[in-house]
């Protein structure tokens, strides 16, 4: 029986087990000699795709003050073994209602649909995927983590596919047959257990929960998907600092250069900007040949033209 419910509560953010405190000081034995950050997730955590827009802009304007580790948690490893009778899901298909309620709640786009017809059975290989990446070129794993949350998410593809995880990995220049390949072996499977028994070091019973450690071996840990400044005051407690300063916010032309694809809700937190505004945003501080403006399931998104 998996540890970690498919369900995720609206209120709370989490994907799994609920802790007592929604922030809470924590004491580590690892010695870190400046402040880390563990962001412990899954490739199918619908509120760790809720919580991006928000960890995007806490990265983008802090990340100076500490080194980001992405975590693989291990949502789902089989249905054969998986039980979340709180929450009323024992097959697929009970997860398709509970993604579309995370998508129109936090307004990051959700379809869900392929619980019903293309259900994905585990969230281990793209999680194995991903260390692979991250083992050969560490700078490309965040993004095809990002890759594979739009797929699934926003597109409605399964990426426990092989075809898909491939399409994916071969998207961001590297060769995807290769890699999915030394995911599918011991190496791939080796990898992500140490990412298991890293999020278990560090107390994680569900999805996003992100952990500051400071250079006295304590931290903050923050469960849940969150707003912006749960974040800023838990790295304010980690530093013991009563004031941090924020960095300069990415301008749009390089921030959609880099990412690829925005959501409308993205741009939203990033800027401090209404969604009325967003188009004319948009339109003010790209030109017209720079991008393509779609949309999905009621919400705008801006693609990087070719």
């Amino acid at each position: 029986m998996s540890k970690y419910p498919m369900a995720c509560d609206l209120e709370t953010g989490i994907c799994g087990v609920p802790d007592n405190d929604e922030m809470e000081m924590i004491d580590l034995t690892n010695s870190n000699k400046k402040i880390e950050l563990y962001y412990v997730t899954d490739p199918i955590c619908s509120h760790c795709w809720a919580l991006e827009p928000v960890l995007r802009r806490f990265v983008s304007q802090y990340g100076h003050y500490f080194n980001f580790h992405t975590v693989m948690g291990g949502l789902l490893e089989k249905w054969e073994d998986f039980g979340d009778a709180a929450n009323g899901i024992s097959k697929p298909s009970d997860v398709a209602e509970h993604w579309k309620e995370v998508g129109v709640h936090s307004r990051m786009p959700i379809d869900g649909s392929l619980w019903l017809d293309n259900p994905i059975q585990s969230s281990f290989p793209p999680s194995r995927v991903y260390k692979v990446i991250q083992k050969r070129r560490k700078s490309l794993a965040n993004a095809f983590l990002r890759r594979a949350r739009e797929s699934v998410f926003a597109f409605n593809q399964n990426i426990g596919d092989q075809g898909v995880l491939i399409d994916i990995v071969n998207k961001l220049g590297l060769d995807g047959a290769s890699i999915l390949e030394e995911a599918q072996q011991e190496t791939g499977r080796k990898l992500l257990k140490e990412d298991f028994r890293l999020a278990a070091s560090l107390g994680v019973r569900g999805f996003p929960t992100i952990i500051m450690v400071n250079q006295e071996n304590k931290g903050v840990k923050i469960v849940g998907a969150r707003q912006l400044q749960y974040y800023i005051d838990g790295l304010k407690q980690a530093l013991h600092l009563e004031n941090i300063q924020p960095g300069v916010l990415p301008n749009i032309f390089g921030l959609l250069r880099e990412e690829k694809l925005l959501f409308s809700k993205e741009m939203e937190v990033m800027y401090d900007i209404h969604q009325s505004e967003v188009s004319s945003f948009v339109k003010e501080n790209l030109s017209s040949e720079s991008y393509h403006k779609k949309e999905i399931l009621g919400e705008s998104y801006f693609l990087q033209a070719e």
